[in-house]
């Protein structure tokens, strides 16, 4: 087991963007995107804050469609809970009998897998990351694992948010100081940076995500 912090992260995407280009800053409405998913991300929750980050991507020009997308995409922030938990379930049930990880997927497991995963490069490198999630879960349950791909593809069906920024917000809410999920942060980080996203923007979001109070419940 390991840990990471902010601090760590910060340092991270520092090095990452050392070679490319400055780029422009945020603009207001980008801004006000990520700030959003920050507010509501399930790790921060900022009752503060929700009502006036919602009011300030209207006013900045945001479209009803615009915040849904994003409110969605933060949504999925639950599925870390997956990403960290489905490979020790399955090592566990190994050790008790329970099911035997090296043994070929069965026809519907196998149709599944080709179906999502293949030999597509973005699953590969996300693997790379965390190294037998989506096997383990797609030995877990099929339900699981079809579900997992069915919601993650929601904020990217409509495409009323660019790309750039809901990598910057994703990348956001994995550096708020309640989450710190270093996995995603260094998925969101690449993405960025492939996506062609200058290093002042970057350095923006991850100050949006660093300003997220700690949890402080919501009643």
């Amino acid at each position: 087991m390991s840990y990471t912090s902010l601090a760590e992260l910060r340092q991270l995407a520092e090095q990452k963007t050392t070679d490319i280009e400055e780029g422009d800053a945020l603009d207001s409405l980008s801004a006000a995107l990520i700030a959003l998913a920050v507010s509501m991300a399930v790790t921060s929750i900022d009752a503060r804050r929700i009502d006036t980050d919602i009011a300030a991507a209207f006013d900045a020009g945001a479209s009803l469609e615009q915040v849904q997308e994003i409110v969605a995409l933060t949504s999925g922030l639950g599925v870390h809970t997956l990403m960290i938990g489905c490979v020790p379930v399955i090592e566990a049930a190994r050790k008790r009998g329970l099911v035997q990880p090296d043994e070929p997927l069965d026809a519907k497991r196998q149709a599944l897998w080709d179906k999502h995963v293949g030999d597509d490069p973005f699953w590969k490198a996300f693997s790379e990351e965390l190294p037998g999630f989506l096997m383990a879960m797609l030995r877990m349950s099929p339900d699981l694992f079809v579900g997992f791909f069915e919601y993650c593809a929601v904020p990217w069906k409509t495409r009323t948010v660019s790309p750039h920024v809901k990598e910057l917000a994703a990348l956001a809410c994995d550096a708020a100081p309640s989450h710190q999920f270093g996995p995603g942060f260094r998925v969101h980080l690449a993405n960025c940076i492939k996506l062609g996203i200058g290093s002042r923007a970057i350095m923006q979001a991850l100050d949006i995500g660093a300003s997220a109070p700690p949890h402080q419940g919501y009643a």
